[in-house]
């Protein structure tokens, strides 16, 4: 993190991304100049220029504002240039197009001064003039992303993608932002909530988009940027409970039909069924383990916090318990399995019922995959554990 100077007496900077905002880049460094002046709050507008080639560059340094050149394309690069050079002890960021209200910014830095981490900006509250949100983002795309993000995150934030917001320059630096593009708006909001880092709301208006030309922003391509980076970042979502759902389903319609054939309707449900009943456990399973996997890669790598649920289970669940699990399964499996073999054998290996005999072969598989899997996870996680036990060495 870039120290802040103790002679530089600047408080607010106000970080601008900028491709090709010629149409609105002056106004939108007056308002926020002004709105600094106005208030006696000493501050900068630095614009974060993302390779323009219609001149916004001179019409920054025009205005006031201070121009940092960003190479690597990309709205997260081009903020984190920003931010990079940012001299205030908070940060305010929002999109040059005029579509923010700059003049407005007072209510984000009192909530700073209070002692916040990040404070965002919501559209919602503080009013949508006609024609500034497409419909699509207004009714379907925000409401379900935020909507997910409070879900999976429980994050008291009503409009994940607003992107007037504003923070500290410690709080920024401790969140660690990796992504590029438009997805870096809601790592910034999933981060400060997973490292509880303080966030509150202010109302904020959104206008229509000053310039002439079509948005950077592509509806579908940037909603599912945003909806893939909270579901890598929630196992539990997108491994764990689908796991769980797959194995109760699984286990349940198995254990329903292990004893016989049954009925469901007009249908008649047999060991057919039994396989894909078992498929669905080994499936599900197998899902739980990654979300386990991930959650501990995220804990050991310092990439998020540590699972505390988890750390409580691994002080009973060792490497030994695994492979006890895991034997134990595999053994049953052989023993059902050499069962069925010998089954066959009184017959002299000709025909068997298949519904009888895959009643034993199909559990018996399964104890067989699961044992294996146990055994073969239980030593990957002694090996991500090796970093946690340690003590980071």
């Amino acid at each position: 993190m870039p120290e802040l100077n103790p002679n530089d007496s600047i408080e607010v900077t106000v970080v601008m991304p900028c491709l090709n905002e010629a149409e609105t880049l002056a106004v939108c460094i007056r308002k926020a100049l002004d709105c600094l002046s106005d208030n006696g709050i000493s501050g900068e507008v630095v614009v974060a220029d993302n390779g323009s080639t219609d001149g916004s560059q001179a019409i920054a340094e025009a205005e006031g504002a201070r121009v940092v050149p960003v190479e690597v394309k990309g709205y997260g690069n081009a903020l984190m240039g920003g931010i990079d050079s940012a001299r205030g002890r908070y940060v305010l960021m929002g999109d040059a197009d005029d579509s923010y209200d700059f003049s407005a910014l007072l209510p984000f830095i009192e909530k700073l001064r209070e002692g916040n981490d990040l404070v965002m900006g919501n559209r919602f509250r503080g009013g949508i003039a006609p024609g500034a949100m497409p419909a699509l983002h207004r009714y379907l795309g925000n409401p379900v992303l935020s909507g997910l993000g409070r879900l999976f995150f429980r994050c008291p934030v009503g409009d994940f993608h607003c992107g007037l917001r504003g923070f500290s320059r410690e709080a920024i630096w401790r969140m660690k932002l990796q992504t590029t593009g438009m997805e870096f708006a809601s790592e910034m909001v999933v981060k400060a909530t997973l490292l509880g880092l303080r966030i509150v709301e202010v109302p904020t208006t959104l206008s229509p988009d000053g310039r002439s030309r079509p948005p950077h922003l592509r509806s579908w391509r940037d909603g599912w940027r945003h909806l893939r980076f909270m579901l890598l970042f929630s196992p539990a979502w997108l491994f764990l409970y689908p796991g769980l759902l797959l194995m109760i389903v699984g286990l349940g319609v198995g254990g329903w039909l292990l004893p016989e054939a049954r009925q469901l309707g007009g249908a008649t449900l047999d060991v057919n069924t039994l396989a894909y009943s078992a498929l669905a456990v080994l499936l599900g399973f197998q899902s739980v383990l990654f979300a386990v996997f991930t959650r501990t890669f995220v804990g050991t790598q310092g990439l998020g916090p540590e699972s505390r649920t988890l750390n409580k289970l691994y002080r009973f669940v060792t490497l030994e318990t695994g492979l006890v699990v895991g034997g134990v399964l595999m053994v049953l499996g052989l023993v059902g399995s050499v069962s069925a073999t010998l089954g066959w054998s009184e017959v002299d290996f000709g025909e068997l019922n298949p519904s009888e005999v895959l009643r034993r072969v199909i559990p018996s598989v399964l104890a067989i995959a699961l044992g294996f899997q146990i055994v073969l996870a239980s030593f990957f996680l002694s090996v991500l554990g090796l970093k946690r036990r340690g003590g980071g060495e």
